[in-house]
């Protein structure tokens, strides 16, 4: 701790006496200063102990001192200390006085005390202090390193720093997300956290912001990690009050740990990255053989057992795909399970285990989706090395399913095994419907028969004219004109299977949807 008035009143080779404010007594000195001016409290920085003798110290006008003390502590001067035998026997009664009245502590200074050896005392609490400071900081980096290279990495050193500076403390991404947090019951307190991050993300790191909160929250200091903008992630501290020296270090150790870290991580992920693409195009290619070569051992026994294609877009959200990639990455390093993962264009595609952690993970987070615009997820069959450029197509195929029929995720298999209609829930094909069932509906508008529900059914009963009719509760040569005058209309013959087949496409898409 700095050194404080009651420290240098114990100090036995000073031999200060406390003539009043002995309830102030620990206040921290911050230096001490030896002036005997009437006013110096322009030269005052705040918190120093004052020396004099009263040498221009007004002692007879009570006035004077009690303006002398007032502009003291006003200046921020924790202490005053009067040295008497030089110019006065004993400390003055008016300045007694004042200075109980404006609670200044006020120490008597024996004659044989130099005022040189108290300031020599306070220089030297301060340079001990500091010492204790750094040398705890070296400690903690030290500390904090350890845990770093532990298996427990981030969490272990987010333990190690809450426990070095007396709070909590939390990893966040850039969008406020807590990542890590130590102890687990502070996650409220730093999920509350997330626009202070998303603010303090917008600038280039290193930079630091302190949670303007109320009065009864903990002080919380955010500073984010990484060499550049956007910073790679932010750390957040909560503490009960500002930090000492010793726990500055210690969290300045930390951001340093904390930036190698991610910085490393962001490389290393950016090459896997790079490698996973390659190790894709091979295997698009037909080139498994090749694509076994260059991944080595990279992704364990991925290309040994059934696995699955899964891509994703985000149209406009590029952080709700960045959420994704975390959800599907954590849960394949929880498992233990190989993954590749790679660029696709505006999105990412992964091949993951058949019925692994990572495609469970994928399928939970979709059915928990309530993010808006969310991500849109197709996932192939079940395939093998050798035919992942056929499960490419099969997720393409499921994720043009899904984005048409605004789901998050769509499988191959639900795709394959579904009905064709629903693909039809499509602008393009509606115009299409529209366009070419409009003569029809204008003609039935008109007053001059039911020409579209005559169609609908003859082409439902496959053109057999007698169900057909018993349906509409026509007559079959009713029917048969209608029909005529359909084919005259449309200047298209019924008798063209293509025909029928896009007039029963265009009666299905433009129909209204099921309850």
């Amino acid at each position: 701790m700095p050194p404080t008035l009651a420290s240098l009143a114990q100090h036995t080779a000073l031999k200060l006496a406390v003539v009043c404010g002995d309830d102030r007594l620990d206040r921290p000195v911050r230096w001490a200063h030896a002036s005997e001016l009437a006013d110096p409290a322009p030269w005052m920085e705040g918190g120093e102990l004052l020396l004099t003798t009263g040498l221009q110290l007004a002692v007879d006008d009570p006035a004077e001192t009690r303006a002398y003390v007032a502009r003291l502590v006003t200046a921020g001067v924790v202490g005053l200390g009067f040295g008497i035998g030089v110019n006065h026997p004993q400390v003055p009664h008016a300045l007694l006085g004042a200075a109980r009245a404006a609670g200044l502590p006020l120490l008597e200074v024996p004659r044989p005390t130099p005022f040189l050896a108290i300031v020599k005392a306070v220089s030297a609490a301060i340079a001990a202090e500091r010492y204790r400071a750094v040398t705890a900081g070296f400690a903690a980096q030290r500390d904090l390193t350890r845990a770093a290279l532990t298996a427990g990495g981030r969490r272990a050193l987010l333990e190690r720093l809450a426990g070095q500076v007396g709070g909590w403390c939390a990893l966040h991404d850039l969008t406020g997300r807590v990542t890590e947090v130590a102890p687990a019951w502070a996650g409220r307190r730093a999920g509350a956290l997330a626009d202070d991050v998303r603010r303090l993300a917008d600038r280039a790191a290193p930079a630091s912001a302190v949670h303007a909160g109320t009065a009864d929250d903990d002080r919380v200091e955010l500073q984010s990690l990484g060499t550049g903008r956007p910073p790679a992630a932010v750390l957040a501290i909560g503490t009960g009050g500002p930090l000492g020296t010793a726990e500055r270090y210690a969290v300045q150790a930390a951001v340093a740990v904390l930036t190698l870290l991610t910085e490393r991580s962001r490389a290393y992920q950016d090459a896997e990255s790079r490698l996973g693409g390659a190790v894709l195009r091979m295997l698009l290619s037909g080139e498994a053989d090749h694509a076994r070569a260059v991944a080595g051992d990279l992704y364990g026994s991925l290309f040994d057992a059934p696995l699955r294609v899964l891509v994703a877009e985000s149209p406009g959200a590029p952080e709700a795909l960045d959420t994704l990639g975390r959800t599907v990455s954590t849960a394949a390093a929880r498992a233990g399970e190989a993954v590749l993962a790679a660029a696709d264009g505006n999105g990412l595609v992964w091949l993951v285990p058949d019925g692994g952690a990572a495609a469970a993970a994928c399928a939970a987070y979709a059915a928990a989706l309530t993010e808006v615009p969310a991500p849109v997820m197709g996932l192939s069959a079940p395939t093998g090395p050798a035919a992942v450029d056929a499960a490419y197509r099969q997720a393409r195929e499921a994720l043009l399913v899904a984005r048409r029929r605004g789901r998050p995720l769509v499988e191959h298999t639900d795709v394959a095994a579904g009905s064709i209609l629903p693909l039809l829930a499509d602008d393009a094909v509606r115009a299409f419907a529209d366009g070419m069932l409009g003569a029809l509906r204008r003609h039935d508008e008109r007053g001059r028969g039911d020409l579209v529900a005559s169609l609908r059914a003859w082409l439902s009963r496959h053109g057999q004219w007698d169900a057909a009719a018993a349906d509409l509760g026509v007559h079959r040569h009713t029917l048969r004109y209608r029909m005529r005058r359909v084919e005259e209309i449309l200047d298209r013959s019924l008798d063209d299977p293509d025909v029928r087949m896009e007039l029963w496409l265009a009666l299905k898409a433009t129909e209204p949807a099921g309850p």
